[in-house]
């Protein structure tokens, strides 16, 4: 039956959107998941759906040229997004876009997040990239956000959230989970004046093992 393809997968968007909620990483209507399952389909979360209890029914079909295969579902304003980050790096198989508080809150200082703060968030998160303000859902931000993501797995929207992509909805979470604890932790070794980032040995070293 129609309505049943790609349950598994579908089914599996829907829960990392209800942890990404569950972690306090988004809120009721805010952030977007998406999964590629061929070189053709994406799955994608809708708009106006309570983020916390989000069903896999409720998770939507797209073809990568834009073609909303479940029509009872209305695709989230930034499927562009998605779709414009899928066709331009075929490696990226699974997006996560969300509003972590203490992360969102650098790209409304226009400050950067430390990775080097620890070996953990150096070798999940490298080194975030910001992006310029777009109006979310616009195609500007599609385009730009889209240029980004070749150069890293992390983006910084200015004034808007984060974007995290993986080859697995596994790997973009832990990247957004990761995030949000390096940028507390960058507020607080800003705060105390008594930050120590890893040498750039170290930081080498992490980049050679990890990424």
């Amino acid at each position: 039956m129609k309505e049943l393809k790609y349950k598994a997968e579908r089914k599996e968007v829907a829960r990392f959107m209800r942890r990404l909620y569950r972690q306090g990483l988004t809120t009721t209507s805010g952030g977007n998941i998406s999964l590629k399952v061929s070189k053709d389909i994406i799955l994608i979360t809708p708009s106006a759906t309570d983020k916390g209890q989000m069903k896999w029914k409720e998770v939507g079909i797209m073809s990568i040229l834009g073609e909303n295969l479940t029509p009872g579902l209305k695709p989230s304003i930034e499927y562009g997004l998605h779709l414009g980050i899928y066709k331009k790096n075929s490696e990226v198989s699974a997006i996560i876009h969300a509003h972590p508080v203490f992360a969102s809150s650098f790209t409304a200082m226009k400050s950067s997040i430390n990775t080097s703060l620890t070996a953990e968030a150096r070798a999940i998160c490298g080194e975030p990239r910001f992006v310029p303000y777009a109006i979310m859902g616009s195609s500007e931000l599609a385009e730009t956000a889209a240029e980004n993501a070749v150069d890293s797995d992390i983006l910084l929207l200015e004034n808007h959230g984060i974007l995290a992509t993986g080859s697995t909805l596994l790997s973009a979470f832990d990247k957004m989970e990761v995030l949000e604890n390096a940028a507390k932790m960058t507020l607080i070794v800003e705060i105390t004046g008594k930050k120590k980032n890893l040498s750039s040995s170290r930081l080498r070293e992490i980049e050679r093992l990890f990424r």
